[in-house]
């Protein structure tokens, strides 16, 4: 496994392209922090996209999940500082990791890591 930081200023562009390559993938959200513990927010929803939101008056990075609008939700975080891909050793997304100014950290796991040039692949 390897871990891959993203810088702020690639924030933007790296979730577009993260959402693209994994619109409809089953995730999981897991919050934790020094005073809530550790929670499962969100088990195996379909994932809509991630979106960062860079200004002046505070970052905020969003995270949509739920094909549905019964099941629809999407997670704020407010002033991150934080933003790691962690991936398996042949390249596939296993987990993003955001954390924020308040110590509060947000995990979206995959329910299943591939490489996203091999969900459709024609044999």
């Amino acid at each position: 496994m390897k871990t891959r930081e993203i810088s702020r200023g690639e924030w933007p562009d790296f979730f577009d392209g993260f959402s693209r390559r994994h619109e409809g993938w089953q995730v999981t959200l897991e919050i934790f922090g020094p005073t809530i513990g550790d929670q499962i927010e969100e088990r195996e929803l379909a994932l809509e996209g991630v979106t960062a939101e860079l200004s002046d008056r505070g970052d905020k990075i969003e995270i949509m999940m739920g094909a549905k609008p019964d099941d629809h939700i999407t997670h704020s975080i407010a002033a991150p500082t934080q933003v790691s891909l962690e991936q398996t050793d042949e390249g596939a997304d296993v987990a993003l990791l955001i954390k924020s100014a308040d110590e509060i950290s947000a995990l979206l796991r995959f329910r299943a890591p591939i490489r996203p040039e091999l969900v459709d692949a024609k044999v």
